[in-house]
């Protein structure tokens, strides 16, 4: 797209980069100083509930001010498309600094912990929770680590609490609280500052694989503290202890980690450490914690693919069990058996968590169920054995029961619109919530951690069908889905369709098609 001219008062040099939240542009002041402008996508700015969040973003990170953040010079949250200015921060982030350089030592571990542990200082003070504490969102600047992210994707995430119940933050260092869609503190920063130093330090807090893989074991297991050094590992370990009241707070952190006073106050003692509240278990640092009776992190892990920063999700309030149905990407599901189960496991572990119950009463009675015709659509698609195809019975917990997973591919034929391979991915069975699975299987298809969105998700009603189909095309592939009280599905189309539209009118078809009525 062509760049801007100007946005407000500011000439616009570069694009910065782009996301589901908006644009950031490199733009000069008028005095010849440096700022990066973020601008609102056009669908955020037509939401009043969006601006009057915005507004209060803005406010509050001026509050917080520029010595550990970038300072905001200048805002505009009436705009034609809301923009937020600040200071620009040159540097490489802490995800690219630890890509190019390799993993800090326990000195330079220090240093970064307590500067973040100010930064997060600074903000709690200011009423507001970051919530996205990751490697990717610290810059390593020349005076120290800045923490980015204020602004849009704040007001965004805020709107989307308030009006829908969802949660935002990036797997692998979400919070519990974060994960299950609870009420969350400065606490849940303090998690994740624990998660982004195992990081700094060459580690994986809580392994690699999918979102929901990260998100059960911040949830239910030990963090891995194997490369964290000896010195480090107790306050880290309290970092990410799985109760937030057993955190230490922000200000308990610059004791924890500034051991030694800084240069320029030698003159005045330091504070003495602060008691460190243990985990239990506490893992040992230079040993990966051992799975327990029940557990998958070695077997999620094995079949997916490492990244360095999973993508933010969003998850709905209190329905942890839905997004852990889950299962891992399609490129990936050979591990699917395996993970399966955790949907059951996850509500019923331990550590005080909700437990909800399997009452057959409970549950809609199941009126359809999903076939695997070998042709359909009018010769339009035809099944293709040589891919993995199977189906697979789900455990029953708190949100379904009775489930069988498939797994089907096909052939477009030259009956097919332009489609050379569809491909069904669903469940069906009895379920409570079931627009949460849909948007659950639609995920697994779509999240890769690398994944372009090309095309926003979408909610489309089609003529003569008694639900609406939720289509999203990202990288070469449409997926459209829908869910109903006996069936929730994903389809994914190859190559991308040319609209949404004709995306959905022809899983509309498909539904028809493979979704039966019991006898």
């Amino acid at each position: 797209m062509e760049l801007p001219e100007r946005i407000g008062d500011y000439a616009v040099e570069r694009e910065l980069g782009a996301g589901g939240m908006g644009t950031v542009y490199l733009a000069r002041s008028r005095g010849g100083r440096t700022v990066a402008v973020k601008v609102a996508r056009p669908e955020l700015a037509a939401d009043p509930q969006f601006r009057a969040r915005f507004r209060a973003e803005v406010e509050a990170a001026r509050r917080v001010g520029g010595f550990h953040t970038a300072q905001v010079v200048d805002a505009d949250p009436d705009a034609a498309a809301p923009w937020l200015a600040t200071a620009y921060i040159a540097g490489p982030t802490l995800s690219s600094l630890l890509t190019e350089h390799g993993p800090m030592d326990e000195a330079r571990l220090r240093q970064l912990g307590a500067a973040l542990a100010e930064a997060l200082q600074a903000i709690h003070r200011c009423g507001l929770i970051h919530r996205d504490l990751k490697p990717g969102n610290i810059v390593m600047a020349d005076d120290g680590p800045r923490v980015l992210d204020f602004g849009i994707a704040r007001a965004l995430e805020s709107t989307r609490l308030t009006s829908t119940g969802a949660a935002f933050g990036t797997p692998g260092f979400l919070a519990p609280e974060q994960a299950q869609g609870l009420e969350v503190s400065g606490a849940a920063d303090v998690f994740a500052l624990g998660a982004v130093l195992v990081a700094a330090a060459g580690g994986h807090a809580f392994g690699e694989g999918t979102p929901m893989g990260l998100m059960y074991r911040a949830v239910h297991e030990p963090p891995d503290l194997s490369a964290v050094p000896q010195g480090m590992c107790s306050v880290i370990a309290a970092c990410l202890a799985k109760d937030p009241a057993q955190r230490p707070t922000s200000s308990a952190l610059l004791d924890l980690f500034a051991l030694e006073p800084a240069p320029s106050m030698a003159g005045h003692p330091p504070t003495l450490p602060a008691p460190v509240p243990p985990l239990v278990p506490t893992p040992a640092c230079g040993a990966a914690p051992a799975p327990g009776a029940g557990q998958i992190a070695g077997a999620a892990t094995a079949a997916a693919a490492p990244r360095a920063d999973v993508p933010p999700v969003f998850l709905q309030q209190r329905t942890w069990g839905e997004a852990a149905k889950t299962v891992l990407p399609r490129r990936k599901r050979t591990g699917l058996r395996v993970f399966g189960a955790v949907g059951a496991l996850i509500v019923i572990g331990g550590g005080g968590y909700v437990v909800y119950g399997f009452s057959d009463a409970a549950f809609p009675k199941a009126t359809h169920e999903l076939v695997t015709p070998n042709t359909m659509v009018g010769g339009a698609y035809e099944r293709d054995y040589e891919r993995d195809n199977f189906t697979d019975p789900q455990p029953d917990d708190w949100r379904q029961k009775d489930v069988l997973h498939h797994s089907v591919d096909y052939v477009g034929t030259d009956k097919a619109p332009g489609f050379e391979t569809m491909s069904v991915y669903g469940d069906s069975g009895r379920f409570k919530y079931p627009e949460g699975m849909r948007d659950s299987l639609m995920e697994a298809m779509t999240v890769t951690g690398s994944e372009n969105v090309i095309e926003q998700p979408k909610t489309i009603s089609v003529p003569g069908s008694d639900v609406d189909f939720r289509c999203t095309t990202v990288d070469a592939a449409t997926v459209c889905g829908w869910g109903d009280d006996s069936t929730a599905v994903a389809i994914e189309f190859t190559p991308a369709a040319d609209s949404l539209e004709l995306a959905a009118a022809e899983t509309r078809k498909i539904r028809d098609a493979i979704r039966k009525p019991i006898s």
